[in-house]
C-alpha cells in the first residue's frame, strides 16, 4: 500500500513538473491601474458623467477626443491597445454584460486590501482593512518567486503610492520597490534615470502620496530595459485620484495614457530576445467604483466597487479576446496564475486562489 502511495505521490510530482515545464512563459510582467473601473474598460467614457458639468470642465473637448455614440467605438478609442491588441492576442475577463464577473474576495474594497490580495493570493480583513503604511504581514508571490533560487534577484516593484514598500514589505521580502516620490538609486545611473531624479525633484504632484504616473512608468521601463528582471510589478495610480477628485476629464485622459504606456511596454520586450514570445502580462485593479454620483467613491458600503476586471496576453494564454461566456474569477487568483506561469507551484500560510485555468492552454488540457 505504502508502495502504490510513493509512485501515485512520484508520478503526480513527474505529472506537474512536466506540465510545469511545458511552459513558454518566462517572464510574467504584472500592472495595476488604481480604480479603474469595467464600465470605461468595457464601454468606453459613461454617457452619464462625459456631458456632466460636476465632473467635466471642457465638455465639448473632453467630447471630440473620447465620444463615440456606438460603446465598442468609444472604448476603443479610449483603450487602443487593449482593444486592436489585447483583444486580438489575448483575454479580457469581467464584463458584466455578458454574466463575465471578477470579483474581490476582501470585504474592504478599497487599495491595501486590493493589493493585498492580487499579490498574496488570499484576503486578510483581520489584519488588512486600513490604507495605513504598515508592513504586511502576508508573503507576496513577488517574495515567493524572489525566494526562489532561479528567480532571486529576478524581481522587482514599481507604484505611483507610497504604500507600496509596506505592502511587498520590501525590507522582508528583499525586493527593490521604486514607489512615491523615491528617485532612482545607485552607481550606475543611466542618464534617462538622472534626468527623471531632477524632474520628480521639481514638478509638483497633484497629491502628496503618490506621484504622476508617468515617473512610475519612465522610472519602470528604464530598469526593465537596464536589468531585465524576469519578474515586474507595475502599479499605475492616477486614475483612483482623478476620480477621487471627481474630475472626470483627468480620469479618462489618465486611463488613456496608461493604456499607450503598456503598449510601449510590451512593443520593447517583444523587441527583445529575452522576452520577445517569453513574456505574459497580467493587468488589473485593486477595486472597482461605484456609478454614476458614486463612480469617485469605492469602498465595501457602495454598490459596485466589488467588481473588476482582469486581462491576460502571453505565449501561454489563448487568444480568446473578449470573454463572453458565462463565468467567475476572483481577484485571489493572479498571484497563483503568476506563479503557474513561471513553472512554480505556489503555496503561502493561508490557502491561495486557485490559477486561471483559461488563461493556460496546457491546464486547460
Amino acid at each position: 500500500m505504502k508502495k502504490l502511495k510513493l509512485t501515485g505521490l512520484f508520478f503526480l510530482i513527474s505529472f506537474v513538473a512536466f506540465a510545469q515545464s511545458d511552459l513558454t512563459t518566462e517572464n510574467v510582467i504584472l500592472i495595476t491601474f488604481d480604480g479603474f473601473r469595467w464600465e470605461e474598460l468595457f464601454t468606453g467614457a459613461d454617457p452619464e458623467l462625459i456631458e456632466n458639468k460636476k465632473y467635466v470642465e471642457d465638455i465639448e473637448s473632453l467630447k471630440s477626443t473620447f465620444w463615440k455614440d456606438d460603446a465598442l467605438e468609444r472604448r476603443e478609442i479610449l483603450m487602443p491597445f487593449f482593444w486592436n491588441t489585447i483583444a486580438k492576442e489575448g483575454q479580457i475577463y469581467g464584463n458584466r454584460k455578458y454574466k463575465n464577473f471578477v470579483n474581490i474576495k476582501n470585504k474592504q474594497w478599497f487599495s491595501y486590501p486590493g493589493y493585498n490580495e492580487i499579490l498574496s493570493g488570499f484576503s486578510d480583513d483581520d489584519r488588512i482593512h486600513s490604507n495605513d503604511k504598515i508592513e504586511n504581514p502576508n508573503k507576496t508571490v513577488l517574495e515567493f518567486i524572489n525566494n526562489q533560487e532561479a528567480y532571486k534577484g529576478e524581481v522587482a516593484a514599481f507604484g505611483s503610492w507610497d504604500v507600496f514598500p509596506y505592502i511587498i514589505n520590501e525590507e522582508r521580502s528583499g525586493i527593490p520597490v521604486n514607489a512615491g516620490f523615491e528617485s532612482a538609486t545607485g552607481n550606475d545611473l543611466t542618464d534617462t534615470e538622472k534626468l527623471l531624479n531632477k524632474l520628480q525633484a521639481e514638478v509638483p504632484s497633484p497629491w502628496s502620496s503618490v506621484r504622476l504616473d508617468a515617473f512610475t512608468h519612465n522610472y519602470a521601463l528604464e530598469y526593465l530595459q537596464k536589468h531585465q528582471p524576469k519578474m515586474l510589478f507595475i502599479s499605475y495610480g492616477e486614475t483612483d485620484d482623478f476620480a477621487h477628485e471627481g474630475k472626470y476629464d483627468a480620469y479618462l485622459y489618465s486611463a488613456h495614457r496608461t493604456d499607450q504606456f503598456i503598449k510601449e511596454l510590451w512593443n520593447w520586450t517583444q523587441s527583445q530576445e529575452q522576452y520577445r514570445g517569453k513574456t505574459t502580462f497580467i493587468i488589473t485593479t485593486d477595486h472597482g467604483r461605484g456609478a454614476i454620483d458614486k463612480w469617485k467613491d469605492h469602498g465595501i458600503e457602495v454598490k459596485g466597487a466589488g467588481s473588476i476586471w482582469i486581462a491576460v496576453m502571453g505565449p501561454d494564454s489563448e487568444a480568446l479576446g473578449e470573454v463572453k461566456s458565462k463565468g467567475q474569477l476572483y481577484q485571489n487568483q493572479v498571484a497563483n496564475t503568476v506563479a503557474t506561469l513561471l513553472g512554480l507551484d505556489y503555496t503561502n500560510e493561508k490557502e491561495v486562489g486557485k490559477s486561471i485555468s483559461s488563461a493556460i492552454k496546457k491546464m486547460e488540457e
